[in-house]
Formats: structure tokens, C-alpha cells, sequence
């Protein structure tokens, strides 16, 4: 497994990840499938403007072949209106269906965050929808602790996983 930036060669394989319901019914309280390849280029655009020295959103490739196999994000996670205070930073992931149940999720997410904490990030936070078990064995599988519901982020009722990156 590797991880590396989007690029606009990408935007066929970002419709057919993001296109599927399956894929993104748990992708945030407004989640809906991508329309056409037109807008998977410009939320390629987007994810590249995440420009910093350990944030950002890549594409999870399969190391052997190149395969391309799903997006993992790690950014400030958006607050829900009315919660105050500074973001703490988001791990997110998803698959495209073929590469689901394999570990990348779990591997990626790993390899970043070890990245993160030897660049000082000391915590990470997750979130899932409440039915998305496959995510939450993810978080259990990272050894994340499950803080519960939550309706700080992004507008809905979340389950809330947490890791100290520096223990």
C-alpha cells in the first residue's frame, strides 16, 4: 500500500469510488454520489489545495501494481455551528468496494499517523456514522478510544474516536 497526492489522471477513478452510494452514505450529513467525472476533477483540484506539512488527502494505491484503492484524509475536522474552540485534526478513510475488508483502510491510516506524530501532531480524532461498523473496527483495529456520540462535527450525530499519537 502507498499513499500519494491526487492527480488529474485520477478523476475516472474518483467518479467510480464516489459515484456509488455504498461508498458515500456515510460521508458526511449532506452525502450524495458524485454526478460525473466533471466533478470528481474539481474535488481532485480540492483535496490538492490541502497544502501542508502533515495534513493533506491522498490516494491509497496498492504497492505492487498501483491499483488505485480509496482516499485517506488527515485535516482539521469541521466543527458543527455552535461548537467552539480550535478543530482538532480528522483521520478519515474509504474504499472503493473491491478494496474493501483487505486492511488498507487500516494500513494507511496507520503509516499516516505514525508520519503525523514523528511531524509533533499529538492527537487525531475520528468519526463515524453510528451504523458504520466497517469504520469503527478500523478505529478499534488502530487501537483509537470510543468517546461515544457526539454532535460536534460536521452538522450530525457522530460516533467519536480519539488517539494520543504520542504514547
Amino acid at each position: 500500500m502507498l499513499l500519494r497526492p491526487w492527480e488529474d489522471g485520477d478523476a475516472g477513478f474518483l467518479f467510480d469510488l464516489e459515484s456509488r452510494w455504498e461508498t458515500v452514505r456515510y460521508l458526511g450529513p449532506q452525502a450524495r454520489p458524485m454526478a460525473d467525472v466533471k466533478e470528481a476533477a474539481q474535488s481532485i483540484e480540492r483535496r490538492r489545495a490541502v497544502n501542508h506539512p502533515v495534513h493533506g488527502i491522498w490516494v491509497i494505491t496498492h504497492g505492487q501494481d498501483g491499483v488505485l484503492l480509496g482516499n485517506l484524509l488527515l485535516k482539521p475536522i469541521p466543527l458543527s455551528t455552535g461548537t467552539l474552540g480550535a478543530p482538532p485534526v480528522e483521520i478519515g478513510w474509504h474504499l472503493h468496494p473491491r478494496a474493501q475488508g483487505h486492511g488498507y483502510a487500516t494500513e494507511a491510516a496507520a503509516a499516516v499517523m505514525a508520519d503525523a506524530a514523528a511531524r509533533g501532531l499529538g492527537s487525531v480524532v475520528a468519526v463515524t456514522d453510528p451504523r458504520n461498523t466497517a469504520s469503527q473496527r478500523v478505529c478499534a483495529r488502530l487501537d483509537m478510544d470510543d468517546h461515544g456520540l457526539t454532535a460536534d462535527y460536521y452538522d450530525k450525530t457522530n460516533r467519536l474516536f480519539s488517539k494520543d499519537l504520542l504514547r
